[in-house]
């Protein structure tokens, strides 16, 4: 036998190669400051060379990984993880992921209506006087008090439809729950009971989630550091600033009067530390989408709460309906007793066994009769006072 050598063309190879290649790449939406957006279709690698983001923290995106909701900020960028919301946002644009989920795709068109506003600070030259830098300084201040910081409408565009979208789960669980919940109050049956089972484990999935989202906004109003961390735009007013003797000794390598300029500079450092402290902007906003997370839950906290009542009262009834088949189980249990006591009694006189006593004693049938009927009747009558003392049937 003869072995056949088949040779590939390297076309056929490198179109394998590009397949292999594109079967990792995701697709990601970019909306810049201008409201235009951009589809990208490219890898995990790109991505991190983007927006210079490590590896550990894309990986929080990773839809295949299941990591909680969590904002974390980052030297330059935001990563955002809300449910469906995974996120991106940079100073100058914000980098969505799944553009084309029915859920991302309302998203990206908040976006691109509500990020064009004022212009986006940028870092200029390096070079120029002192003067330069010191209106730089305060143009930074000024755009900082009277327009809020592009990181910041991006992060409410995304705080305000992840909270949205959960209320709207919460709104929908409600008109499905209440209805249920009085038709089940009115009938019990195996239909009702199941249809209330799933409800409950709906509304346990979902108290998670938005228990997650809430969490994650308190940790953050906790911790001022955590909020100094989402300035973007700040840091970057701060890296066109000189900040630093050797910076300093950079942007003026020749100038007589060094030494002054230094001192400056280091008041200055000291207003931008004082500036970087200063959260109360980003303070307002998450307190207010936190009350309303919060509202949330205790939305779904009343629903538990009435659907805990409802099964109280449910398990009263069953309890009722317990009570009252031990009661009927107590009295035949006791006519059995007492039918048990007859046949003893026509058992006895049923033998045939010669006893001179049974003759010329025909009265004693009657007298057997009566006697065992009595007999009967009051061993019922106490078995039931008993049950009744010990609280077994009601009164």
């Amino acid at each position: 036998m003869t072995r056949q050598v088949y040779f590939v063309p390297a076309a056929e190879t490198q179109v394998a190669s590009v397949k292999k290649k594109t079967a990792v790449t995701t697709s990601w939406v970019s909306v810049d400051a201008k409201g235009q957006g951009t589809v990208l279709d490219v890898d995990k690698y790109a991505i991190m060379r983007r927006v210079q983001i490590h590896a550990r923290d894309l990986r929080v995106l990773d839809p295949m990984l299941s990591y909680p909701s969590t904002v974390l900020g980052r030297e330059k960028v935001i990563v955002l993880n809300l449910e469906h919301i995974k996120a991106i946002i940079t100073a100058e644009e914000v980098l969505l992921r799944d553009p084309f989920d029915d859920n991302v795709i309302p998203i990206v068109a908040e976006l691109k209506r509500r990020l064009p506003q004022e212009k986006n600070l940028t870092c200029q030259g390096l070079g120029g006087e002192e003067e330069e830098h010191i209106g730089l300084r305060n143009d930074v201040n000024t755009g900082e008090e009277n327009e809020f910081p592009f990181e910041f409408r991006a992060l409410e565009v995304a705080l305000e439809a992840i909270c949205g979208f959960l209320d709207a789960r919460t709104r929908e669980l409600e008109t499905d729950t209440y209805p249920a919940l009085d038709e089940l109050t009115s009938k019990i049956s195996s239909r009702n009971l199941d249809q209330m089972r799933k409800l409950k484990s709906a509304m346990t999935r979902l108290t998670n989630r938005v228990q997650k989202v809430r969490d994650e906004l308190e940790q953050l109003l906790d911790d001022d550091d955590d909020m100094a961390d989402l300035y973007l735009s700040r840091k970057l007013a701060g890296a066109c600033s000189p900040v630093s003797v050797s910076g300093a000794r950079n942007w003026y390598p020749s100038s007589p009067t060094i030494g002054s300029k230094i001192s400056r500079t280091s008041r200055a450092s000291a207003v931008t530390a004082e500036e970087d402290n200063d959260v109360e902007e980003l303070e307002m906003l998450l307190e207010a989408y936190f009350m309303q997370i919060d509202n949330t839950l205790n939305k779904l906290t009343t629903l538990r709460e009435y659907i805990d009542d409802t099964e109280d009262y449910i398990n009263i009834q069953l309890d009722n309906h317990r009570n009252q088949l031990i009661q009927l189980e107590l009295f035949l249990s006791s006519g059995t007793v007492c039918l048990s006591i007859y046949s003893l009694v026509a058992a006895i006189f049923g033998m045939n066994i010669p006893y001179t006593w049974k003759e010329g004693h025909g009265y004693m049938f009657k007298w057997v009769v009566i006697l065992t009927g009595l007999l009967c009747t009051s061993t019922f009558t106490s078995i039931i006072s008993y049950a009744r003392h010990k609280g077994l049937i009601g009164s």
